[in-house]
């Protein structure tokens, strides 16, 4: 029992801090938000076309942001217009046109969205070796869960 209870207190410690951290960070995560030239709506749809691996088609945006077809596509126009996206046939349905980001559309959701800056290297090269090595342990630790949680059964 009194393990439970020690590993309840920890764990509720880790949220804590994780809480802590994450609104300390919020400055320095809004600031290359607060520099781009996208839109929210543009960059919702860019980061689900980056995420979708066989690439998006505009009737799935339009239905997952509830808009028109029209308004998906203009939307659409201008992410390729800036090179974050390039249009292409579905090779099972030459009627469907596959949305992909380009490297600079992926790259602009990894700056954007991706940001850790409470692991920045700022932050890192203040640690003592023995913390960024048990920083490390733990980071490994929660990949690997996060990864094995998102893999289908």
């Amino acid at each position: 029992m009194a393990i439970d209870d020690a590993r309840a207190r920890t764990m509720a410690s880790i949220e804590a801090l994780s809480i802590a951290i994450t609104v300390r960070s919020i400055p320095r995560v809004l600031q290359p938000l607060m520099a781009t030239d996208l839109t929210i709506q543009q960059l919702k749809a860019l980061t689900v076309i980056v995420t979708t691996g066989e690439g998006a088609t505009g009737a799935g945006l339009a239905q997952t942001f509830s808009i028109s077809m029209p308004s998906i596509s203009k939307l659409v126009d201008r992410l390729a217009a800036a090179g974050l996206v390039t249009r292409g046939d579905d090779p099972a349905d030459h009627r469907v046109r596959r949305i992909h980001a380009t490297d600079l559309g992926r790259a602009v959701v990894r700056e954007l969205m991706a940001a850790r800056p409470e692991l920045g290297g700022d932050v890192l090269a203040r640690l003592t070796d023995d913390e960024l090595r048990s920083l490390e342990i733990a980071l490994r630790a929660i990949s690997r869960v996060s990864r094995e949680s998102s893999t289908p059964a």
